[in-house]
């Protein structure tokens, strides 16, 4: 993929004093983002944040984290967060809650440019930590319910879910730590599968552990060989049609309410053109988080590789060789002429 660089600085009013510039300019505040704003503070670097939502990324959205370190009981994925933004903002990030619209790069050491919808920020540095959206349940009247009885985060939601019968679509890690969430509340979730049961890979979940706390919760069903063809319902979700995915016969299931954990794509549609990524839209790097821009980085769920696992401890360790590598170009200004990029 080709990317061009423009070699020549545009005529746009800067939204600040060139001398308030930071270092380093973080895109996103998740645990890459946060990591990398931590390791760069504490080299003293000015390290500047920007997000478009409040820092934490998807754990903002994750109820119990279990399998962080440093914690012997679980701990709230919003404390988690909370606590990691803390501790930038003490040891010196400047954090902005505004909305990236646009990026340019320079080329030859100077500046690179990100606009947003409230100003233009300049940095020799930009580490892309942009994180990862759920991608939505490609089914029928799926997009018209949502928020009325379909949802994307059953921590913001399961509340308004008490003693409902539901129906968890998605049989990840994440879909299986949401069906396990939901029965703090629910009477009765039934998973969707698109597998059968006796499949040895019915589940894409990893975490065994995981999985065999939902098998062995008495609340939770399964539905197998089976995905959600269309969700229906009068103003709020009533029904769904299910369709058996060897034989294509559908049938109609009641339910009080449809949680949706399909995946997630990276959020990197601003990116397009602009540095290199796969298919899916995760950017290629090496092994030091390097993009082919010079200066420019890709850490966590945008990241090929890293956003397979989609781990919190995985995005942190990129954001902290992102911030250590930053601070080795700003010393040297080296960069290779050509990346070995991560490809799987």
């Amino acid at each position: 993929m080709d990317v061009a660089i423009p070699t020549e600085e545009p005529q746009t009013e800067l939204a600040e004093d060139a001398s308030t510039n930071p270092d380093v300019l973080i895109l996103g505040g998740g645990p890459a983002g946060l990591t990398a704003a931590i390791y760069a503070s504490r080299a003293q670097l000015r390290t500047r944040m920007i997000d478009k939502e409040l820092p934490g990324g998807q754990l903002n959205d994750t109820s119990d984290v279990e399998n962080f370190p440093g914690f012997v009981e679980a701990i709230q994925g919003p404390e988690l967060m909370d606590r990691t933004r803390q501790q930038a903002e003490r040891l010196g990030t400047e954090i902005l809650m505004e909305e990236v619209a646009e990026v340019e790069w320079h080329a030859d050491g100077s500046l690179h440019r990100v606009t947003t919808d409230r100003g233009v920020h300049e940095s020799p540095v930009v580490i892309v930590a942009t994180g990862a959206g759920p991608i939505e349940l490609p089914a029928d009247g799926a997009q018209a319910f949502k928020g009325k009885g379909l949802s994307y985060c059953a921590v913001c939601d399961a509340f308004f879910f008490k003693d409902k019968n539901l129906l968890e679509i998605g049989a990840g890690d994440s879909g299986f730590t949401e069906a396990l969430f939901l029965t703090k509340f629910a009477d009765e979730i039934h998973m969707v599968v698109r597998h059968g049961e006796d499949d040895p890979n019915r589940f894409r979940a990893k975490d065994q552990q995981l999985v065999d706390k939902v098998l062995n919760n008495p609340k939770v069903n399964f539905i197998w060989n089976t995905e959600v063809a269309e969700v229906k319902g009068d103003g709020m979700v009533s029904s769904v049609v299910l369709k058996d995915v060897e034989t294509g016969e559908t049938r109609e299931w009641a339910t009080d309410g449809v949680f949706v954990n399909i995946g997630h794509e990276p959020a990197t549609e601003f990116l397009e053109g602009k540095l290199a990524m796969d298919e899916l839209g995760y950017l290629f790097t090496d092994v030091r988080m390097r993009t082919e821009v010079p200066g420019v980085f890709g850490v966590g769920d945008v990241r090929q590789l890293s956003g397979e696992y989609a781990q919190a401890v995985v995005a942190a360790g990129d954001g902290c060789i992102a911030a250590l590598e930053a601070e080795r170009y700003l010393e040297n200004g080296q960069w290779p002429s050509s990346l070995e990029a991560v490809e799987l």
